[in-house]
């Protein structure tokens, strides 16, 4: 009998096997519209396959520091930037996985125990253990989880254990890194969706989002830092023993360094931004003080009238706070124990990070190797948004491709298809001293 492929319409319970990613940053809004691959039963390299078809992005609005300020504003972005992709793809959406980079997301590792009195360990015993009142115990009223990843289980004491189900022991124990957030950003971020007549499929916290799209499996393995510069912000995920075990968001991002710029020059936001993206650099050179730059002047568009400052005076706007936030970086993983556990290793992503110079900064500041991360290719994914600047979108296409198709346990999924992580020594370490 001839075997029948599964459709993945069927398969990701997703109308015509579409997902759609929306990231809502500080200086733009992007819109990816993706249709999951038709073989999705034909291995296991083939369950994540998709191919964009629509793209829509444009100026964000209303927007501060990753937190929404006026909902009005977001909203004609958000509506903007989805009827862009809907064109493009031929398609409508209902739904979007979206990312969260404001709300103060808050990074703990728990570590709890239950009772199993002997008998065989099954899913009813897996939901117990993950249930979420358990896991929010603790937390403050104005904060909601966001993820709950479980990072490994133990059984009697002995970690290390991937999967308890079908196991026996006298007490079950489950690692669990949960994320939560301010509820009122939370809440401001869904509403602003919900009123383009969005349902939210997932929430996504930006670092996440990026890691997906930009690590690869061994520096995952190995303990990698995934620093997404964006505009408002610049996000901090932490990965060990193929688990996300830390996250960070520091308010500081590209917008600053031009407003920099604005203000030390005397010269208009958009010029600013202009000058920054053509002669920006964050590490001066012996021809600085030769090149000249025409600065306009504030108030004189009329009148064209501009400054000549040499570029040796643009670097020495940018680089100081270049370097306050990658040692912001430092200091958040020194503070929160992960500067060890997180590797030799950095990525930098996001469309701050492509400012010249920033790759060698970063490496004298944090002590670390560091290497610029573009997100994998995607079938039918164009070049103009091939860039670190796109790294959260296509980083949510592949969580929402991945969570639907094989439901994995980097991702909030119903207990029962949670998969519990082995446990390197590493990872012991940090559950007993977290």
């Amino acid at each position: 009998m001839k075997k029948k492929t599964i459709p993945a319409s069927a398969k990701t319970g997703l109308r015509n096997g579409l997902v759609a990613a929306l990231d809502i940053g500080t200086s733009k809004v992007c819109c990816l519209i993706a249709r999951a691959n038709t073989d999705l039963g034909l291995g296991p390299k083939k369950s994540k396959g998709m191919k964009i078809i629509g793209i829509g992005h444009q100026v964000s609005g209303g927007i501060r520091s990753g937190t929404i300020v006026d909902l009005d504003e977001t909203e004609d972005a958000i509506r903007a930037t989805v009827e862009a992709a809907e064109q493009m793809a031929g398609e409508n959406i209902s739904d979007v996985v979206v990312n969260l980079s404001g709300g103060q997301p808050q990074s703990r590792l728990i570590a709890y125990e239950i009772s199993i009195a002997g008998h065989e360990i099954g899913d009813a015993d897996l939901r117990r253990i993950l249930d979420p009142q358990v896991l929010g115990n603790g937390m403050a009223k104005e904060r909601e989880m966001v993820h709950t990843i479980p990072v490994g289980y133990s059984i009697d004491g002995n970690r290390g254990v991937r999967d308890p189900r079908g196991m026996f022991g006298e007490r079950l124990g489950v690692n669990m890194h949960v994320i939560n957030a301010l509820s009122g950003p939370v809440r401001n971020l869904e509403t602003s969706v919900q009123r383009c007549h969005l349902g939210i499929e997932d929430k996504v916290v930006s670092s996440y989002a990026s890691s997906l799209a930009t690590l690869a499996d061994d520096e995952t393995e190995l303990g990698v830092t995934c620093v997404d510069m964006g505009g408002g912000t610049t996000s901090i995920a932490v990965f060990f023993d193929g688990e996300l075990v830390h996250t960070d968001v520091i308010p500081i991002g590209g917008v600053h360094v031009t407003n920099d710029i604005a203000r030390g020059l005397s010269t208009p936001l958009r010029q600013a931004e202009r000058m920054k993206t053509l002669y920006g650099s964050a590490l001066a050179s012996s021809s600085d003080d030769r090149e000249i730059i025409q600065v306009p002047l504030v108030g004189e568009d009329k009148t064209g009238e501009t400054n000549q400052v040499p570029r040796s005076m643009l670097v020495g706007i940018i680089r100081p706070r270049i370097e306050e936030t990658l040692e912001m970086v430092r200091d958040r993983l020194h503070v929160a124990g992960f500067d060890k556990v997180a590797g030799k290793r950095i990525v930098l992503t996001g469309g701050a990070s492509q400012l010249p110079g920033i790759p060698e900064l970063a490496t004298s500041i944090v002590d670390k190797q560091v290497r610029m991360g573009r997100p994998r290719a995607i079938e039918g994914m164009p070049e103009a948004i091939a860039g670190p600047a796109f790294a959260t979108s296509a980083g949510l296409l592949h969580y929402a491709i991945s969570n639907k198709t094989e439901a994995p346990s980097a991702a909030y999924c119903p207990p029962e298809q949670i998969k519990g992580r082995g446990l390197g020594r590493f990872s012991q370490w940090i559950r007993e001293n977290f």
